[in-house]
């Protein structure tokens, strides 16, 4: 796990922490912007490699220019580069948060393993890749949150990103399975905390994984007659992550536009 710049907290923002922000046109990066724009101090992890070895690539700068975009909405920002296949990282990735910006308020995850691969052809090592990515990973992160969470009571968050695409996409879709389970479950074990914990299933967003027939596809499929956008989860996270949100607790909501 590598680090960058140091940057001081903006006083009287709070943090949030989210997973998963690697691309620029990613939804981890979309809600980045929306709650910088909304008055949060942002620290995110991002995984190079992972994206190395996927069919859309890597994205060349994206830190840096997502460390400007949310610095130009006058957030404080920690890039941290964290492997979350490795049990270690969670830990570390609070850690290094914490020694930059200060006490975590809101976590938002959404990182994710992703390979497409059914009951016949899924690897054993592609299987416990996605479970401990997608799930373990989550678990270590929402149980660090809990262990240190100093914020006000009322005001914490976590929220977690889903799907519950499985045909063809077995290893990801039932490791998110339990990582709805475990984001669910948080509700009521850390409620002694005042934190609430949602679900979010944002639907088919084309961040450059598509094909034509698969965009066709959910073109037709979605009442709206449009793909969604990461602007559209990031207002969604926006909201749960406010005051105004704190009723919303323990649910799995979904936010694709009538999707199915």
């Amino acid at each position: 796990m590598t680090t960058r710049t140091e940057q001081p907290p903006s006083p009287g923002r709070p943090l949030a922490l989210i997973t998963g922000v690697g691309r620029t046109v990613g939804i981890g990066a979309g809600i980045a912007r929306r709650l910088a724009a909304s008055g949060w101090d942002i620290a995110f992890t991002y995984w190079n490699p992972y994206d190395a070895r996927m069919a859309w690539g890597a994205d060349p700068g994206a830190t840096r220019t997502i460390e400007t975009s949310l610095s130009e909405r006058g957030a404080a920002t920690a890039a941290i580069e964290a492997d979350l296949a490795d049990p270690e990282t969670p830990a570390r990735v609070f850690d290094e948060a914490e020694r930059r910006l200060g006490p975590v308020t809101a976590l938002v995850l959404s990182h994710c393993e992703s390979v497409d691969s059914g009951l016949l052809d899924t690897t054993v090592e592609s299987f416990d890749r996605h479970f401990a990515v997608n799930a373990r990973a989550t678990w270590l992160l929402i149980r660090e949150f809990g262990r240190r969470f100093s914020a006000e009571r009322g005001t914490g968050r976590i929220i977690s990103l889903t799907s519950d695409h499985t045909v063809g996409n077995l290893p990801y879709g039932s490791s998110k399975g339990a990582m709805d389970r475990i984001t669910l479950a948080a509700a009521h074990e850390l409620a002694h905390l005042g934190m609430t914990a949602n679900v979010v299933n944002p639907g088919p967003v084309d961040t450059g994984w598509m094909t034509e027939e698969v965009r066709g596809h959910c073109l037709r499929a979605t009442p709206l007659g449009r793909l969604g956008t990461p602007q559209d989860t990031a207002h969604l996270v926006d909201f749960l992550c406010s005051r105004e949100g704190q009723w919303v607790n323990g649910q799995l909501l979904k936010s694709n536009g009538g999707f199915g």
